[in-house]
């Protein structure tokens, strides 16, 4: 990657941003040393301009920010690092810097205690799901509906979506969202054989809300 260092002095600003929710966490600086030892041992390490030294985020506290991925902006001198972060980013105990979120809840399987946008993990499960279709692992229930074949996956989102009406007319909430939430898992299983993306369908409603949409 080609990074500009000499733009401001040998520092550049780096963007930190949870990889899952997608929140903005902080901002930082690195110079080369720092970004080498980002990459080589994959937690972000920052220049501190008040100390004058190398510091890795956690290094003290254990929150530490694992890298999922690095970018460099068209300018070649601004990084965006999208990151898995452990525990409260801010050295004050919210979750970012901008003092969001003040009440800290239970860390998520990857050390996160970052709370987003929920439907940002629909995303994620197809991640998910694609990765199961690739490898096809014995056991997985995933993996037993591809095995099954287009027809029954097809029918698995019908008897599914069945059982959302039975339970939005004669149910509870609750049965409702848990059956929907069959749905649309299998739904989603469906795409993935067809070589599509659940962002599609985004963009397929985004296009609708549009008032000179005309229903094909």
């Amino acid at each position: 990657m080609d990074i500009n260092f000499d733009k401001m002095n040998g520092l550049i600003p780096a963007i930190i941003q949870d990889a899952d929710t997608r929140q903005v966490l902080m901002l930082g600086y690195m110079n080369k040393e720092a970004y080498d030892i980002t990459v080589q041992t994959g937690k972000v390490t920052f220049w501190s301009r008040s100390r004058q030294t190398i510091w890795t985020k956690g290094e003290t506290s254990g929150n530490f920010l694992n890298v999922v991925d690095i970018k460099n902006d068209c300018d070649q001198d601004t990084l965006l690092i999208r990151v898995h972060p452990v525990g409260p980013v801010c050295h004050t105990g919210t979750e970012t810097c901008w003092g969001e979120n003040n009440e800290i809840p239970e860390a998520s399987d990857n050390g996160s205690s970052n709370e987003g946008n929920p439907l940002l993990f629909l995303s994620q499960l197809q991640d998910f799901i694609e990765e199961r279709h690739r490898l096809m692992p014995e056991g997985s229930y995933t993996t037993s509906l591809f095995k099954d074949g287009l027809n029954r996956m097809a029918q698995k989102v019908g008897e599914e979506a069945l059982e959302l009406v039975i339970e939005a007319i004669n149910g509870t909430d609750e049965r409702m969202i848990y059956e929907g939430s069959d749905m649309l898992y299998h739904l989603i299983v469906l795409m993935t054989s067809k070589g599509l993306r659940i962002e599609q369908m985004a963009e397929e409603l985004a296009t609708r809300h549009n008032p000179n949409w005309k229903k094909h």
